[in-house]
């Protein structure tokens, strides 16, 4: 078990922020080593993907880089909030000094000997970090890219949740149950499922980095060495449903028969509250139809509105919920006979 003791100030420099490098290594390591699930409707093509970026670039040295339980960091640079972008993320891992990169390959392999004449032809080069960079730009734009704005949108809405359970509960409740077994105690986050120091480690400040993740995998993560600061990667609210996606699109076709496409859609991905914008990207609708087709189910009484400092959050009511829970729930034959057909959730340790 890791323990971070947190105090009075660390609790007021502790923040949020999105990852797209962190999502991406972890992706790879889903891919290649089948760390953590996929979604089902993605798996396919991606993996055809995957196997042809693995013979035309470095993607092999960068797999070498990125074993189970360990990898080097120069490749994940810490973000700096909830607006990371790739392109920043891309920008930090080409800004790599040599020397730093070479120090990270070297103890990585010392630890994992690399031996494929190929993958040492890109390690041994003074040419590693744009190699392994363009790798790297490559699978983002191959793999991830495509699927961002619903991975983005869902840790977006995993934050605002946490925010606002923060805002009427306190920092324990926003903090709790992040990972597995994961618990606020005696002024102190312990995360059960990671790999701990003889002693907690102490934050001395400057607060605690949370980031929301599709991929890192149900045991989530945790970072306490530079150059990341004291760090807790867990996975977001929304991702069961997001990897359940061939489950989702047997419920979308029952619900589109009543509700019709678009608001069959806006109901299932309502499983976590979200705002209109937040809907809008994550489903790619335009902005007014989502506002349109939300009033129409909140006049139904499948869905309410809370606002939550300047946004507005649309979330499913009992009803909502017992409708999709129904349609997910329905065999394929159709649903059964003696129940109505409605009734009233790097180097980083843990990975």
């Amino acid at each position: 078990m890791l323990r971070f003791e947190v105090a009075a100030d660390d609790l007021a420099r502790s923040r949020f922020a999105i990852s797209p490098a962190f999502d991406l290594c972890c992706l790879l390591r889903a891919l290649a080593y089948g760390e953590s699930t996929l979604p089902t409707a993605w798996a396919p093509p991606m993996r055809d993907r995957f196997q042809r970026l693995r013979r035309t670039t470095a993607l092999d040295a960068v797999l070498a880089l990125h074993v189970p339980g360990m990898g080097v960091d120069f490749t994940v640079p810490p973000p700096s909030g909830p607006t990371q972008t790739w392109a920043q993320d891309l920008a930090g891992i080409r800004a790599t000094p040599a020397t730093v990169a070479r120090h990270e390959i070297n103890a990585l392999t010392a630890a994992h000997p690399v031996r494929d004449p190929r993958i040492l032809a890109v390690l041994d080069t003074d040419q590693a970090v744009p190699l392994l960079a363009d790798a790297l730009d490559h699978a983002w734009h191959e793999l991830l890219a495509p699927h961002w704005p619903r991975v983005r949108a869902v840790c977006e809405r995993d934050i605002q949740y946490r925010l606002a359970v923060f805002g009427t509960d306190g920092w324990a409740a926003a903090v709790d149950g992040l990972q597995p077994g994961s618990a606020w105690r005696r002024g102190g986050l312990e995360l059960a499922g990671v790999p701990g120091e003889s002693e907690p480690v102490q934050l001395h400040g400057d607060g605690l980095l949370l980031i929301p993740s599709v991929f890192v995998g149900p045991r989530g993560a945790a970072q306490h060495e530079p150059p990341w600061p004291k760090t807790v990667v867990y996975p977001a609210r929304g991702t069961a449903a997001l990897l359940d996606s061939g489950g989702t699109q047997a419920a979308a076709q029952r619900l589109t028969a009543l509700l019709g496409r678009s608001r069959a859609r806006l109901l299932l991905e309502l499983a976590t509250p979200a705002s209109t914008t937040q809907l809008a990207r994550s489903l790619g609708l335009a902005p007014g139809a989502v506002g349109d087709h939300l009033t129409i189910l909140r006049h139904a009484g499948l869905l309410d509105r809370t606002r939550t400092g300047p946004s507005v959050l649309y979330r499913r009511t009992p009803l909502g919920d017992a409708l999709t829970t129904e349609c997910v729930s329905i065999p394929a034959g159709g649903p059964r006979r003696d129940r109505p057909a409605v009734t009233l959730g790097l180097r980083s340790r843990g990975q």
